[in-house]
This record gives structure tokens, C-alpha cells and sequence, in this order.
């Protein structure tokens, strides 16, 4: 006579709700994880558990705070219903609300604060909101430039930009002064897995060092000179390196700011006798349209933020070494992409804006 396999042995009580659980239409696949679980996760981490049933932490930590209930501890609560939908008027009361009225002890609207005020749910602010592009929570600067050779100034550099003279350099110049030498007030703990690196919120100060960069836009080189002060003798001191640093035969056409120093009595003295410069002025309020800028901003970022120094000789390699590599490794041609049209309109549009907002005169 044959004898039962124990997979032919009469079921527990529980295993028999279990399985006419898992034979009910009705109980869908969630629940059918949830039963594995209780099978399978004995003894086992949340790890091991996501792991093996092939479901995020999340699931496994909320089935293991359900489990001393059983399985109807495990059940999802019942789904809301679907969100009402909102009538044009109360669509516009938001908009409104957003747009035109500050709430008395806040700068801005947030999702929850429109939502109390407008007798609405979270969800539909933020529905009507991304209907209408609106996003209360950001702030961005600018500044209109007033010069009166705008167009002109514009036209002339994204020129250069774009469709560069033969035989010739285009190099966009400037300055960043009074880069400090910070040293954080105790070690830095270093990265690792769990950890990200930190640091103090506090630090010592060391002393500054000012850094001239002249950006080649055709190669993504960079020519540096780092001074202690920020006046016309070193920029002409800056000028006269670029004079050794490049080829004696092209024209050097140089885009700077309007800061006196590029415009002082000695400097326009040494341009008379140096001819193969030539100086290209971006508008006033707009030195985003000096590239070089966008270089500062690497270094800053690569090399200075999250750096300790403690010294000024320590900050004065660290630079050296961003430009060497740099120039070595990461310097690539500059692409501008945007016409002078185009940037002239912006800004026009931006002054009409203002002008009827009564925030320019």
C-alpha cells in the first residue's frame, strides 16, 4: 500500500483559509505576496524579504507592522474615491489667489496654504497650478540693462560668438576677486557608503587671492593669473601675459565687462601700442554674456566649495591645478546657441513687462 506524501496531508485549519483566500477572485495578487511573506520571511531580514518576494522595503515593513493582525491586518485600507473635479470659477479663484494676493505672514502661496485658504484639496491646487505653469515656490533674479547701446553691444558679441574673424583669438576676460581661503574649524568627515561627506558650518578665514581668466572660446583653454589686489596695474599685468601666451600673428579680440579697471587711463595707453587688441564691451547689467563667467563657476564648483585651505599658498595650487586640468583634460570648444534677435526680443519683452508693472521707469 502506498503511503501519503506529505504533500498530501490533511491541511491546518489556517492553511485552509489561506488557500481559499488565495482561490478568491477577489483576492488580487498583492494579497497573494502578502501570504508568501508570511511563509517565507521567518527569520529573514526586510532586506532579505524585499529581496526574495521582489517588492521594495517599503511593502515589507508595512507587512511586517500588520502581521500580528493576520492577513486582514495586511489588507490595504479602501481607496478614496475619485478626486472631484473643479468648476472654471473655482479654477480661477486659484489662480487669482496665487498670482495677485499675498497671504498676511508669508512671501509666497504653498500647496497646503492655497488649499486652506481656497476650501480645496492639496491635489488640486497643484493640478490647476501645473495647468498654468505656475510654481510659487521658485525665485530667480535678474536685471534689465539700461544701456543705450544695447542691441549694438549685443549684436557685436554674440557675433564673435558665433562666427569668429580669421586669424584670430576671441577670448572672453574677466576677473574674481577676494576668493577666500576658508579652513573648516575641525576635519572634514570623509564620504563612505552610508555616510556623505561633512563638514562645520563654521571656518576660519585665511586671507583672499584674486584670480584674471581669459576663456578661448575656439579651444575651452583657459589662461589664468592670480594676484593679491584687483586694480588696472594687474589687469595690465594679465594683459601682458595673454600678450606672451599667444601666437604674435592673430588678432586677439577680448570681451570683457564695464568695470573701470578695463577702462583706466594706463591701460588705454598700452592697447595704443598693442593693436592686435581688441576690446569688445558686453552691455551693462548683462555679464552673462561673458562666458568666462560659466568657467568661475566650474572652478567654484570643482575645486573651491568643498575644499579646506589653510593658506593662501594652498588656495593659489588648488586653482593652479583646476587650470591645468582643465586644460589638459576638460577643455572643449564653446558653442553659443543663442541669436542676437532672439535675445533682443527677451529683452525687450522683459522691459514691457516691467514698465507695465510699474517697476521700471
Amino acid at each position: 500500500m502506498l503511503q501519503k506524501s506529505p504533500a498530501s496531508s490533511t491541511p491546518s485549519p489556517s492553511r485552509s483559509l489561506q488557500t481559499r483566500r488565495l482561490l478568491d477572485h477577489e483576492f488580487d495578487f498583492n494579497c497573494r505576496l502578502e501570504d508568501s511573506f508570511h511563509q517565507d520571511s521567518a527569520g529573514l531580514t526586510p532586506k532579505q524579504v524585499s529581496e526574495r518576494l521582489e517588492v521594495s522595503a517599503p511593502v515589507v515593513f508595512k507587512w511586517r507592522k500588520g502581521y500580528p493582525e493576520g492577513l486582514d491586518g495586511l489588507k490595504d485600507l479602501p481607496r478614496s474615491e475619485a478626486p472631484r473635479t473643479l468648476s472654471e470659477a473655482k479654477a480661477k479663484e486659484i489662480l487669482t489667489l496665487t498670482t495677485q494676493r499675498v497671504t498676511r505672514g508669508a512671501t509666497h502661496w504653498s500647496l497646503r496654504l492655497t488649499a486652506k485658504y481656497a476650501k480645496v484639496s492639496i491635489w488640486q491646487v497643484a493640478q490647476v497650478w501645473a495647468a498654468a505653469d505656475l510654481k510659487p515656490h521658485r525665485l530667480k533674479t535678474f536685471r534689465i540693462s539700461k544701456d543705450p547701446d544695447f542691441a549694438d553691444k549685443v549684436v557685436n558679441v554674440v557675433g564673435l560668438y558665433m562666427d569668429p574673424p580669421d586669424n584670430a583669438m576671441v577670448l572672453s576676460v574677466d576677473g574674481k576677486t577676494q576668493i577666500q581661503a576658508l579652513d573648516r574649524t575641525q576635519p572634514m568627515l570623509p564620504l563612505k557608503p552610508g555616510q556623505v561627506e561633512r563638514r562645520t558650518h563654521d571656518y576660519k578665514r585665511h586671507g583672499t587671492a584674486s584670480l584674471y581668466a581669459a576663456f578661448d572660446i575656439l579651444t575651452g583653454k583657459a589662461i589664468g593669473r592670480i594676484t593679491q589686489r584687483h586694480r588696472a596695474k594687474e589687469f595690465l599685468g594679465f594683459l601682458r601675459q595673454i600678450d606672451r601666451s599667444t601666437h604674435a600673428e592673430l588678432d586677439l579680440h577680448v570681451i570683457l565687462d564695464n568695470s573701470s579697471i578695463h577702462k583706466a587711463a594706463a591701460v588705454k595707453v598700452w592697447l595704443a601700442k598693442h593693436p592686435r587688441f581688441k576690446l569688445h564691451f558686453t552691455p551693462t547689467s548683462a555679464s552673462w554674456m561673458n562666458v568666462v563667467e560659466g568657467w568661475f563657476a566650474q572652478l567654484e564648483r570643482r575645486a573651491l566649495y568643498r575644499d579646506a585651505f589653510t593658506s593662501v599658498a594652498d588656495l593659489i595650487a588648488a586653482i593652479r591645478g583646476f587650470i591645468d586640468v582643465h586644460n589638459e583634460h576638460s577643455a572643449k570648444p564653446f558653442r553659443w546657441s543663442k541669436i542676437a534677435k532672439s535675445i533682443i526680443s527677451s529683452v525687450n519683452r522683459a522691459k514691457l513687462s516691467a514698465v507695465r508693472n510699474k517697476l521700471l521707469k
